[in-house]
């Protein structure tokens, strides 16, 4: 396995071990619909949180959430709107982004709430 699929598994477990501790309750990881996959489904109070983890060495191109574009966005959406039907979910969906910085020097996580809006 090339060495930046082991850092994005990597990255998801660290954003999994993260919602976790905020009280999330993990219901799927790598859901996969049509060749689009979300990496972590999630419950939270009221809502149904579809979470897209991106996980970077540095930030020398931009920070890792500004690599999640309108596309991907779409992708993640449409996988959702599978999800929803086909476990019958009835509560509010939310898209959310978990940034992963990590390298010898640091390990940052930062958690985007509402991070985009469905828009098929």
């Amino acid at each position: 396995m090339a060495d930046h699929n082991d850092l994005g598994n990597f990255g998801e477990q660290l954003a999994l071990e993260f919602l976790v501790a905020k009280g999330f309750k993990v219901l799927d990881t790598n859901w996969v619909f049509m060749h689009k996959e979300i990496d972590i489904i999630a419950r939270k109070d009221q809502f149904i949180v579809f979470v897209e983890v991106k996980t970077r060495r540095t930030n020398y191109f931009g920070e890792p959430f500004t690599f999640v574009n309108v596309a991907k966005q779409r992708h993640i959406v449409k996988a959702a709107d599978a999800y929803i039907n086909r476990f019958d979910i009835h509560e509010e969906a939310r898209f959310d982004i978990i940034s992963v910085l990590y390298n010898d020097h640091q390990k940052d996580i930062k958690h985007i709430e509402d991070a985009f809006y469905a828009r098929l």
